[in-house]
């Protein structure tokens, strides 16, 4: 009889069924719910589509050699590709004692709650605990959590897949999926929530706390929940906002440099100057103008005279305006900073034109077909409004003097620079209008009767040479302009070494040239300073390799700050990540708050106090930033007390408690943003060691390991709620037990006694 391919519905395990659905071989459903059996099966009529076989945790009794698989606990968790993230977090959770205990002695199954619209049905919580006694079971080297994963997809589809994901936002919704599957109110009560009114924090703190538990009460409140103040004070009216809000962790922000540092180009109006390299210290959070104002101070460039750009692949991938933020430029830009000698505001009679470099080819021998790719460094030019062609032409070439070659008499060309040493270009010195040259006073012979752009390229047999040129090595030294040559007057250009078209959006704009073809004119209609507008300077191969020197183009200088290396600070302390956590910042205009006196949105001052610590402290540390252009990864070292943290002096409630904390787990980011690798550290709770945990991999670790730049989210146990303490229901009713049986407890100052048999191996693995 034919056969089917069905596929469990809760598992997905991909199993052979009889044609009539019965199953074969026996097979059972480990992940399905209580009383549902086998009925949720997906059936695929293809025999020969198979979904991967997703294999049981008691299927898995893999030994590794020499390991002790009796130590309950030390489980690893295979990576299914790109879940090391997911079994960081596991990891972490599993070795928080409170919650191990919960789960191992069957707490969880009598606070169930299948009715919570908010929760998952109980299906996350009894996901976990399968996995957690698999974990804990003492059996098992490692196991596949493959069936959890498929769970945790089904209600956040944003971790179904494969990608890479964030520990701690999985972290998050574990914690909130396990509260609402295990919350012990069944039907939440609608509360109003109270402002403070002037009434004492005490009474208010109380209020917020009893308000909160009315809706949620369940073992994750009770080991993960504390209280903090949030405090909001309007800057129109001075209405000061008081409420008390829970957590279930903290996230603390990393104290950051309010500078950074840009290498940028300057490029000098002078065409014989090389263009110079500086290194510049800007604002953080700050706008173009701000480096405008650095690179003046090096180099006594005016800040107004100055435009900013963005030259990727030999064109402009953007161009500046002074109040764009300074974020959108990254690391790996290459900053062209261009002086101008006009105020683009004031000045009518000037435009800016962006001009890019471009060699013409044929496409095949065979047909007239031409194209163009771009070449060398793209470059800004002030030009007058109204030129005529061979005017344009001129200044073209004498921007480029620096690494266009002389025509010399032996070489045949068709025109030269003719050297006037005692007259600047303009001939008003130079302070004239523009510096490389007013077309209006420039001596050139008649032009030709084709426009720029039907222009032919001349060859060398109809070059001829100008009467007036120099010649000479003396006057141009390995063929390229000296100084004296480069500000001389341009005469004698009847054929060109490049051809010019006006490119606006991508398409080629004839409509600038008027009635006269030879004249041009450039209104604001027709031209725009961006990255879309250029001139484009058409070069044939052979003249180009002829005339122009790639080289020199390429060529710059350095300036001293290039050398500077800003001072980098070793480490900061989780303290002062705390302190910048309480700190009263400014709301930013994109999340205001509503002042319910001004009755408007405001910008209002915002400050966080720490009111009450749950028993363990879950503490992130933000080190990913994300902005509109830019995602980053800050790899600062943060140093972290592993025994005895003292929070006292940052609550604000005097009757708070014992509050001092160990650390239990860490959880681990090793790469950049978008990939690297998740690991965990985690201190054993039956022998007080610490561990290393590495996706499938566990090993014993030592204390001087833990902290490192990869550590991204710190677990802390308070300690006064270890094992023992009888701090738990759960803990007293085990510490009754013992004291009936008459079997001592292990306490905890004993069991770091044994720290210092750790074995101290390197045991950091990253992919």
């Amino acid at each position: 009889m034919n056969e089917m391919t069905y596929c469990c519905g809760w598992c997905l395990k991909s199993e052979c069924f009889k044609f009539d659905g019965t199953m074969k071989n026996g097979a059972s459903c480990e992940a399905a719910p209580v009383n549902q059996g086998q009925k949720d099966v997906m059936c695929v009529k293809n025999s020969n589509y198979c979904l991967p076989s997703y294999t049981a945790y008691k299927n898995y009794d893999y030994s590794e050699p020499g390991r002790n698989n009796e130590q309950p606990g030390l489980c690893g968790l295979s990576n299914l590709g790109n879940t090391c993230f997911m079994n960081s977090a596991i990891q972490c959770l599993s070795n928080t004692p409170p919650l191990t205990e919960y789960f191992l002695n069957d707490k969880y199954q009598e606070e169930l709650n299948f009715d919570n619209p908010l929760g998952m049905r109980g299906e996350i919580a009894k996901s976990y605990a399968e996995l957690i006694k698999q974990m804990w079971s003492g059996k098992f080297s490692y196991v596949t959590p493959r069936a959890f994963k498929t769970q945790v997809g089904r209600f956040a589809p944003q971790f179904s897949g494969y990608q890479q994901q964030d520990c701690q936002e999985l972290l998050a919704f574990l914690l909130d999926g396990l509260h609402e599957d295990l919350n012990r109110i069944r039907k939440k009560p609608y509360i109003q929530l109270k402002d403070a009114d002037g009434r004492p924090d005490k009474v208010v703190a109380e209020e917020a706390w009893e308000n909160h538990l009315k809706r949620n009460d369940s073992i994750i409140v009770d080991i993960f929940h504390g209280l903090f103040k949030s405090t909001l004070v309007c800057p129109e009216c001075a209405k000061i906002s008081v409420t008390f809000d829970p957590f279930c962790y903290l996230t603390l922000p990393l104290p950051m440099k309010k500078e950074r540092t840009l290498e940028v180009y300057l490029v000098r109006m002078d065409p014989l100057t090389k263009p110079m390299q500086y290194k510049v210290v800007v604002p953080k959070i700050g706008n173009i103008l701000d480096l405008c104002t650095a690179l003046s101070a090096l180099s006594g460039v005016p800040a107004d005279k100055m435009i900013v750009t963005d030259i990727y692949n030999h064109r402009f991938h953007r161009i500046f305006a002074m109040d764009e933020n300074l974020s959108s430029i990254m690391e790996r830009d290459d900053i062209y900073v261009f002086e101008i000698n006009i105020n683009r505001t004031e000045d009518t009679e000037h435009v800016i034109i962006p001009v890019c470099l471009r060699e013409k080819f044929r496409h095949s021998s065979y047909t007239h077909h031409t194209g163009s790719s771009l070449f060398g460094q793209p470059f800004l030019m002030a030009v007058p409004r109204n030129n005529t062609e061979d005017k344009l032409y001129n200044l073209l070439l004498l921007r480029m003097c620096r690494y266009v070659k002389i025509s010399t008499e032996t070489e045949e060309t068709e025109g030269s620079l003719h050297c006037c040493k005692d007259q600047n270009i303009n001939g008003n010195g130079p302070n004239g209008v523009h510096e490389e040259g007013s077309p209006s006073e420039m001596e050139t012979d008649e032009p030709d009767d084709e426009s720029s752009q039907d222009q032919e390229l001349p060859s060398e047999n109809e070059n001829s040479q100008s009467e007036d040129s120099v010649g000479g090595d003396n006057d141009s030294e390995n063929g390229l302009c000296t100084e004296e040559t480069c500000k001389g007057q341009l005469t004698g250009h009847k054929k060109r070494l490049f051809t010019f078209q006006f490119n606006n959006l991508g398409n080629t704009d004839v409509n600038y040239i008027k009635d006269d073809t030879r004249h041009i004119r450039f209104d604001d209609r027709q031209l725009r300073l961006d990255e879309r507008s250029f001139l484009a300077l058409d070069w044939d191969p052979d003249l180009k390799k002829r005339y122009f020197d790639e080289n020199a183009a390429e060529d710059f200088e350095k300036h001293e700050s290039v050398e500077y290396k800003p001072p980098k600070k070793p480490f900061v302390k989780l303290k002062d990540c705390i302190e910048l956590f309480t700190t009263k910042e400014k709301l930013g205009a994109e999340d205001p708050w509503y002042c319910p006196n001004c009755k408007e949105h405001q910008q209002a001052t915002k400050k966080l106090d720490l009111w009450s610590l749950p028993p363990v402290l879950v503490v992130h540390l933000k080190r990913f930033s994300y902005s509109r252009y830019m995602r980053d990864k800050l790899d600062t070292l943060v140093d972290f007390p592993i025994n005895d943290l003292d929070m006292s002096e940052f609550l604000i409630n005097p009757n708070a408690g014992p509050c001092r904390y160990n650390l239990i787990a860490v959880s681990n980011h090793y790469g950049g943003m978008g990939g690297g690798h998740y690991t965990a550290f985690a201190k054993n709770k039956d022998d007080g060691k610490w561990y290393y945990f590495d996706d499938s991999s566990v090993s014993t670790a030592s204390e001087d390991q833990i902290v490192s730049k990869a550590a991204y989210v710190l677990f802390y146990q308070r300690q006064d709620t270890f094992s023992g303490t009888g701090f738990f229901p759960l803990d007293r009713e085990t510490k009754g037990a013992s004291a009936a049986t008459g079997i001592p407890l292990e306490s905890d100052e004993d069991s770091n006694d044994n720290d210092n048999d750790i074995e101290n191996e390197n045991c950091m693995h990253t992919n």
